[in-house]
């Protein structure tokens, strides 16, 4: 469906876009999805961070437990 538009019909789009709804309105829903992706990136590097937490703590305590330890 897309193949067909080029970048004429993408400058229509955007025009069409931007007087429909004004450049203030424009500006502001481009500054929210843009904090929408840095919310997003941020989340997926705290993600990222536990697991290699949680990795790192799991792999320290390899020690085998010994008759003494279980008793």
């Amino acid at each position: 469906m897309l193949n067909n538009i080029g970048p004429m019909g993408f400058l229509l789009i955007a025009v069409v876009v931007l007087v429909l709804f004004g450049r203030g309105k424009v500006s502001s829903l481009m500054g929210e999805v843009g904090k929408g992706i840095t919310a997003f990136k941020k989340g997926v590097k705290d993600g990222t961070e536990e697991l290699e937490q949680e990795q790192a703590d799991a792999a320290k305590d390899v020690t085998p437990e010994t008759e003494k330890d279980k008793a």
